[in-house]
């Protein structure tokens, strides 16, 4: 039986969509728009007189939260699977929001960064209190979760660091670490790309979106552009276009990023979590799975409680581990 069938009698959530207007993303650099429509998933017999814990779903780079709720030809889009995991009482009522957070350099790492616009407070300081404030939503951090994958992975790991006693729990699917091996192997590629912009991002950023055809190759190089942004605070990257020689500089200012080498200065914020659960595929094309390893064993020297887990899978078509995490987070914060 296919998936679209044995969700025929499976009792729906529904999805709203809140309209916020950030103080925080006006007028940032980048020209991205300040007003966003956050999908939010209500679960099915939603009742604004009971309360309910919460969870917020970080899109990957490319993606964004109206991306993650939409219709998919084959397999479940988040909302399908939620349906299913509550049907099936693998989990608990609970609802979910989708922040977007995309932006002109083709999706976010969620930190705050003048170069990209402050997202990490804008989440915190404005989408989490709006949230609370329009929906039956259990008051306190203790009831609040945050996953994703990839960047969103990474940046659930990193609300935990970098804002203690925040969140109650988060799940971390192949994010972003171990930036020597995730980076660096794709910079002469990222060179040989700018080249033919003569350097310049600018031009190249403008061709990109005015192209009939977005290349593979061009979305590799405007990550790049992304991750200088956030990590480095200007669209600069940590290598010389001709050469390709490192910056050590600014590759420094990368490398303090990396949750790897962030969990000896955050293990007090990190032990505060009732739950941590990570994974990642043994046969990552990114290479993840190497840096996942080494975060892990980080968290274990550390004492910091946590579930890891690896699976036969590479960094695509991943959804599926989503039925480990979701119920996780919910017994964690129900």
């Amino acid at each position: 039986m296919s998936l679209y069938n044995q969700s025929i009698n499976i009792p729906q959530g529904h999805i709203e969509r809140l309209t916020i207007e950030s103080k925080l993303l006006k007028n940032n650099l980048l020209g991205d728009p300040n007003v966003r429509k956050v999908p939010v998933y209500l679960p099915p017999g939603y009742d604004d007189t009971q309360k309910y814990p919460i969870m917020y779903y970080l899109a990957a780079y490319t993606n964004s939260g109206q991306g993650m709720v939409e219709w998919r030809a084959f397999g479940e889009n988040i909302p399908e699977r939620l349906n299913r995991l509550i049907h099936d009482e693998k989990m608990g009522p609970t609802i979910v929001v989708f922040p977007d957070c995309f932006t002109r350099l083709g999706g976010n790492q969620y930190l705050d960064s003048p170069a990209m616009g402050f997202y990490a407070s804008h989440i915190h300081d404005e989408l989490i209190p709006l949230v609370e404030n329009s929906y039956a939503v259990k008051k306190g951090s203790m009831h609040r979760a945050v996953l994703g994958k990839s960047s969103g992975g990474f940046a659930a790991i990193r609300f935990a660091m970098d804002f203690p006693g925040q969140w109650g729990a988060i799940a971390n699917h192949s994010g972003d670490a171990g930036f020597d091996l995730l980076y660096q192997r794709d910079f002469p590629a990222v060179a040989d790309i700018l080249a033919q912009f003569n350097g310049d991002t600018e031009k190249f950023i403008k061709r990109f979106w005015k192209a009939k055809k977005v290349m593979g190759s061009h979305i590799l190089a405007m990550m790049h552009l992304c991750m200088a942004a956030t990590y480095d605070n200007e669209m600069v990257l940590p290598f010389d276009l001709k050469t390709c020689e490192l910056n050590d500089e600014r590759w420094q200012r990368w490398l303090a990023h990396d949750p790897i080498n962030r969990v000896g200065s955050s293990v007090q914020g990190l032990k505060q979590l009732t739950g941590l659960y990570m994974d990642c595929g043994f046969r990552d094309q990114y290479y993840i799975h190497y840096g996942m390893r080494q975060l892990a064993k980080k968290l274990e020297k550390a004492q910091v409680e946590h579930t890891y887990s690896e699976f036969n899978g590479t960094h695509s078509g991943i959804d599926y581990r989503l039925d480990e995490s979701l119920p996780f987070l919910y017994e964690k914060i129900k």
